[in-house]
């Protein structure tokens, strides 16, 4: 073979070879340089984000307005800004209404309380922070529908955000924080240091028109938000945190005989319930008379792994009525929606309805547990019995839940008249009894999953009786 043949196929792998490493070398000196690039553009996009809310304008809400270092506050994290916030409000209130604004800072206080036809601005980067030592914070008289404190008898610390038998009220923002800075007050719960019981974080009494959204609320030293005996409430796109674990009876939102109320757009991720709507402890609850009617819960993300996303009493000894859940997800947590009462809280739970619920990894989905005895003294009367109806379960769906219905009613308080329709949830336990039901009286329609105790007829979607309830309990 000639030489020169020989040469040009030596040559012809070395070529594609030199080839091949050329076009490598060229696509990974053009990948880092996209690379760099869209890093880049991310980069200036983010700082652009940053720049935006550094100066985001605060909005003139009313028509008298106030920044927080007007009356001497310092947003240092150190310094402590009660008495200007008492300078602030007691201007506004001179003036028949006004704003407040609390701009970027750290602004560390006792509690304070609001006044009528306010608003209360939080900037985007303000803080409030509540001073955790109980000593700044005012001892009040129980609730009257408690009749005590709530953990121990006598007064009970007020809320770090207080007012009481005002109208027009906002707390709003660009998603400021209110921060309790409760690890201090759970650590002393823990070790039994308190003498009284801990204090809300925000709490309105005889209050109506009443706005809180757009904020974010958190490390509350008990029950985050509660507004008690109030009408006409609207809590709207807040966020809510505490740690799931040591952060005990931070509920999120505890409506407390309210009425015509509305909870939506919300997340919520606390150490206790996510909402819990109540009315009043036993005798006192009963004395007082005062129901939670007309409340609206919609669009909420709750994560609480040691409690519900959504609970009706245990206090319900007023009265429930009129509950509408819907859009609800809850998340890594122990129950979904529950109903909580026992003998001696009197009072009723009835027309609520439920739907579009979904849980994810949810140790139980639906609780009605009438046997919660957990009482507020001695003298409660065990024949004050509550009555439980009118129940609806629409548009249930989710997966990995242990068990999907624990529905344990009594002798003396049956669960009367509840549906369910439209139910399909994935299961992670394999137990026959999923589906767990006691004194309970109601219909399914249509097929669900998975399948109905037998205390529950069975209707097909047109309406017609499929299958009787067999349950042996007579209610």
């Amino acid at each position: 073979m000639p030489e020169n043949v020989r040469f040009h196929k030596r040559m012809v792998p070395s070529f594609f070879l030199s080839y091949k490493t050329s076009l490598g070398m060229i696509w990974t000196v053009g990948f880092i340089l996209i690379f760099f690039w869209q890093r880049t553009a991310v980069d200036r996009l983010l700082a652009h984000r940053r720049l935006v809310h550094k100066h985001r304008t605060i909005p003139n809400l009313r028509a008298v307005v106030f920044n927080l270092s007007d009356f001497g506050g310092v947003g240092d994290g150190r310094t402590v800004n009660t008495m200007a916030f008492e300078r602030a409000i007691e201007e506004i209130e001179k003036r028949g209404g006004g704003q407040l604004n609390v701009q970027p800072g750290h602004w560390l206080t006792a509690p304070f309380n609001l006044t009528s036809h306010m608003t209360l601005f939080l900037a985007q980067n303000a803080v409030i922070l509540g001073v955790d030592d109980e000593k700044y914070w005012t001892l009040m008289p129980p609730l009257p529908s408690y009749g005590h404190g709530r953990e121990c008898p006598g007064p009970r610390y007020g809320s770090l955000i207080h007012g009481q038998n005002l109208t027009d009220v906002v707390i709003t923002g660009h998603n400021g924080t209110i921060n309790g800075q409760g690890h201090t007050w759970w650590k002393k719960y823990r070790k039994h240091l308190l003498n009284h019981t801990r204090g809300p974080l925000v709490q309105l009494m005889w209050s109506s028109n009443i706005e809180i959204s757009k904020i974010t609320l958190r490390n509350s030293p008990f029950w985050t938000i509660h507004p008690y005996d109030c009408k006409n409430v609207t809590i709207s796109k807040v966020t809510i945190l505490a740690p799931p674990i040591g952060a005990p009876n931070t509920d999120g939102i505890d409506p407390d005989s309210c009425e015509n109320m509305v909870i939506e757009d919300s997340y919520i991720s606390v150490g206790d319930d996510g909402v819990a709507i109540k009315s009043g402890w036993d005798q006192y609850g009963i004395a007082y008379g005062q129901p939670s009617t007309n409340i609206l819960i919609r669009n909420l993300i709750v994560h609480s792994p040691i409690s519900a996303g959504v609970s009706i009493g245990s206090e319900m000894s007023g009265g429930v009525s009129n509950i509408t859940v819907e859009n609800l997800h809850v998340w890594n947590s122990r129950r979904g929606v529950r109903i909580k009462t026992s003998p001696g809280r009197g009072g009723y739970v009835k027309n609520i309805t439920y739907r579009n619920l979904t849980f994810d990894n949810v140790r139980v989905g639906i609780v009605i547990k009438t046997d919660y005895n957990e009482h507020a003294d001695e003298a409660y009367d065990l024949k004050a019995v509550p009555d439980i109806e009118d129940i609806s379960f629409m548009g249930i769906h989710g997966q990995r839940v242990r068990v999907p219905v624990r529905i344990y009613g009594s002798r003396e308080i049956p669960v009367r008249n509840v549906t369910f329709k439209d139910m399909s949830v994935g299961i992670s336990y394999k137990k026959k009894r999923i589906f767990q039901c006691s004194f309970l009286q109601g219909r399914v329609i249509g097929s669900i999953f998975p399948t109905p105790c037998e205390d529950l007829d069975v209707y097909d979607e047109q309406g017609q009786l499929v299958k009787q309830s067999t349950s042996k309990h007579t209610l």
